[in-house]
Order: C-alpha cells, then structure tokens, then sequence
C-alpha cells in the first residue's frame, strides 16, 4: 500500500506544481495588464490636463498677437513672446493655419466665402485667427476667409 502511495505522490506533486505556476503566470499577466493599463490612463489624463491648461492660454496667445500687430516690437514684447511661444510649444502646442491650405471643416471655421469662377476648391485665403491643437487634440479651430467655385 505504502508503495503505491510513493509512485503516485511524484505525479500528484508535479500537477500542483503545473496548478500553481499557471496560477502564477496568469496572475502575473494580470498584473502586467493592470500596469500597462495604469500607465495609459495616467498618459490620458495627463494629456487631457495639458490640453486643459493651453486652451485657458489661448486668450492669452491672441493678446501677444494683436498687441504685436498693432504696437512695434519692442525688445521687452519681442522676449515674452518668443518665450511663451516655446513653453507652450514644449508642452506640445501646435499653431495651424495657413494660407492656401485647403479649406477642412473639421480643423477649420470659415467666417467669409468669396466666389472665383476659377477656383476648384475651397481654400483659405486668409487667416483671422489660427488654430490650435496639441497631439490628436483640437483646442480651437483656425478661423478662415475661404475662396472656392460657385455653387453648383
């Protein structure tokens, strides 16, 4: 009896050992899942934040704007705005908007449509105010002056 007990004690022990490292190595998974899991949420947030924070700023990007275009840049005007522009560009703020860029609803608000019998699309003529985004994120659209076809 005893020796029947000794042959089959090896295999009982070597299926708990298979039991516990599959235990081991799905709660390891699951651990690694959680953690991948953590680490995005946190970059979300963290993103969600930073594009919190450049909207507020974006008033304040339009102030250095028109205070540069209606006042001669003096050196003091000239330092803040090269300094704030590269803060703000350090912490992933995109400026867009140009002219001749084709006219995209998405990323653009056009405030005024012009005619040209030649034109074969919409395009930005002008840029009234540009637009902003930071990473896959659109703070604000760039507004437009759009010229394209007549309508159909």
């Amino acid at each position: 009896m005893d020796e029947g007990r000794l042959d089959t004690e090896p295999a009982r022990l070597r299926g708990l050992l298979r039991e516990r490292t599959a235990d081991l190595q799905r709660v390891k998974a699951e651990y690694d899942n959680y953690r991948k899991r953590v680490h995005r949420d946190r970059m979300a947030v963290r993103e969600i934040a930073a594009a919190n924070v450049l909207r507020t700023l974006l008033p304040v990007l339009d102030a250095v704007d028109r205070a540069r275009e209606h006042e001669p840049r003096t050196p003091g005007l000239k330092d803040i705005t090269e300094t704030l522009c590269t803060q703000l560009g350090a912490l992933g703020l995109e400026a867009f908007g140009e002219e001749g860029d084709p006219f995209d609803p998405a990323c653009h608000e056009a405030l005024v449509h012009h005619v040209r019998a030649d034109a074969t699309r919409l395009t930005c003529t002008k840029i009234l105010r540009p637009g902003y985004r930071t990473g896959p994120h659109l703070l604000r659209p760039a507004t437009v002056e759009v010229t394209g076809p007549p309508p159909a």
